[in-house]
């Protein structure tokens, strides 16, 4: 095996079935873990009830390695911290965003 058969890029090619590709709405995460994996629940909660017990129903768990884990982490922070630049570039004046605004963060 030489040098350019472990250089090659590779791409990973996911489909959707049709079913899924509306995804599934959460608004609750529960992360738990063990020796061997991590698990996220999903779930979506209904806040506006004032009972003591908030009703909930699971719309996904998800079990991951602690090296993926990690990926997932790092990936979510990259698009955060994109997400938040382009937040923030929406608020300046220039773009007809300031203080007062919807979105304008205050400390």
């Amino acid at each position: 095996m030489d040098e350019h058969d472990d250089a090659r890029e590779r791409h990973i090619n996911i489909h959707f079935a049709p079913e899924l590709m509306a995804g599934a709405y959460a608004n609750f995460a529960n992360v738990s873990h063990s020796d061997y994996e991590f698990t996220i629940t999903f779930a979506r909660v209904d806040h506006e009830v004032e009972d003591e017990e908030i009703p909930g129903v699971v719309v996904s768990r998800l079990n991951l390695s602690p090296r993926f884990m990690r990926e997932l982490i790092d990936a979510m922070q990259d698009n955060y911290s994109k997400w938040r630049t382009r937040e923030g570039i929406k608020n300046l004046p220039e773009f007809g965003g300031g203080p007062g605004d919807p979105g304008t963060e205050t400390s």
